[in-house]
């Protein structure tokens, strides 16, 4: 009896320095909605910047994918249409191209992407008008661009897509966490809300991509394309 005694002795004691401390136990709110995501600049603005090194892949590139692999992007460089991509072959290094100024552009390519809208096509296709594909977004210290004219699929969509061989270059890529910023000559890019952001705070332009909808901004924000609200994808 004397042990029991002690026990619920404790017991009390216990519960009475709970109560003279003021501890409680808070249960989950049901009724509890989170915030909305910020929009592209606020989170690109806000947003903690991760330490560049570990993204590097040489030749002051710096790549990454996001946390779910439909994204792949990198802080780079282009001379004219030639975008410097570690993961792709491309004509940036032709001493040809030479004639171009240097420019920095963050380039991200998706597995799974919707359709640009016909407001957003900015190129005829050599004249064909055919072949103006999503998946693509390209961002100059100017301006943002979605979809590009391609005659297959992005190099991401043949390794990661729904027919994609599951390896490849852009599979040895680290990834950037959700919510991390990255920034390289003046650009940022952030992977949150299920995609990816990148953009140039001063000029106040920037895009943003997922497997379900794409926005471009312009003039901070006061002007942007809309976000398709039932944006087709890729098969």
């Amino acid at each position: 009896m004397g042990a029991m005694r002690r026990t619920f002795l404790g017991i009390l004691a216990a519960f009475l320095l709970l109560a003279a401390t003021g501890c409680s136990f808070q249960a989950k709110d049901p009724n509890y909605v989170p915030p909305p995501p910020l929009a592209a600049l606020e989170q690109l603005k806000q947003a903690p910047l991760a330490d560049p090194a570990p993204f590097s892949s040489g030749g002051d590139v710096i790549s990454f994918t996001t946390p779910d692999r439909n994204a792949a992007c990198s802080l780079t460089s282009s001379k004219g249409e030639h975008i410097n991509l570690p993961y792709e072959q491309n004509g940036y290094s032709d001493s040809a191209n030479n004639k171009f100024p240097t420019v920095p552009v963050a380039h991200c390519e998706l597995a799974v992407y919707p359709k640009p809208e016909l407001t957003d096509v900015k190129d005829d296709c050599a004249g064909t008008g055919v072949g103006y594909l999503g998946g693509v977004a390209l961002l100059t210290p100017e301006k943002a661009v979605y979809g590009e004219c391609r005659s297959g699929v992005t190099q991401l969509e043949s390794e990661a897509g729904p027919k994609g061989i599951r390896s490849g270059p852009i599979s040895q890529l680290p990834v950037l966490a959700e919510g991390q910023n990255i920034e390289r000559n003046g650009l940022r890019c952030s992977a949150y809300n299920d995609g990816v952001a990148c953009g140039n705070l001063s000029a106040g332009v920037a895009f943003f991509v997922s497997r379900d909808r794409y926005e471009l901004i312009l003039d901070g924000g006061k002007t942007a394309s809309p976000s398709p609200a039932e944006a087709g994808k890729t098969p």
